[in-house]
């Protein structure tokens, strides 16, 4: 596993165009979140440490915020014949078991995750109604604890979320969010042979 952090794309860009099909059978477009307060785009997978860690508490959070209009969506863009874990059948079992309540979508190419500037799983994007990015980087500052190769414990050090929920409480009532933000960090996302960015 290769630790990345986000590469901080420059607050104020427009959300990059995607359509993408999803885990409940359509396929989910940048317009279909036209009318949202916010939408909150994360680049996961299924077997990322790092993204199982904040799993619980990104469902919990979520659920809460897609009750006041923030929409949510996520997308998963590993090379998926390298690491048949992160397969779109196992991204449908991977939804329900955690309860994600909001879409899932495979980006085969890895086109989408490029034209983000996504680098790590999770990475985590937020913009504002008029799909203007208002903030990019942690969910919050807890990290999986390494017990050994390839385990880990979250319990020690439970995800909260509060980066990403302060962010979006000063976009609903229509505060600036500060500039200076964290880079996410985790697993860097597997590029398939070419594909890595620059």
């Amino acid at each position: 596993m290769a630790l990345a952090q986000s590469t901080m794309l420059d607050l104020g860009s427009a959300a990059p165009l995607f359509s993408l099909p999803s885990t409940g059978g359509d396929v989910v477009s940048l317009a279909d979140f036209s009318d949202a307060k916010a939408l909150v785009i994360l680049f996961i997978c299924n077997h990322c440490p790092y993204v199982i860690h904040i799993a619980p508490a990104l469902a919990k959070l979520a659920k809460e915020y897609q009750a006041k209009g923030v929409a949510f969506v996520a997308i998963n863009s590993n090379d998926t014949d390298a690491y048949p874990a992160d397969s779109f059948a196992n991204m449908k079992l991977e939804k329900e078991r955690r309860g994600y309540t909001f879409p899932y979508l495979f980006d085969e190419t890895q086109a989408v995750a490029r034209s983000y500037g996504a680098a790590c799983t999770p990475d985590i994007y937020v913009f504002d109604q008029d799909q203007s990015l208002v903030y990019r980087g942690q969910f919050d500052d807890t990290r999986p604890n390494r017990i050994s190769s390839g385990n880990y414990d979250s319990s020690v050090n439970p995800a909260t979320g509060i980066a990403l929920r302060n962010a979006l409480d000063l976009l609903l009532v229509g505060d600036r969010i500060p500039s200076e933000q964290y880079p996410s960090m985790g697993c860097n996302i597997k590029w398939k042979p070419g594909n890595e960015p620059a």
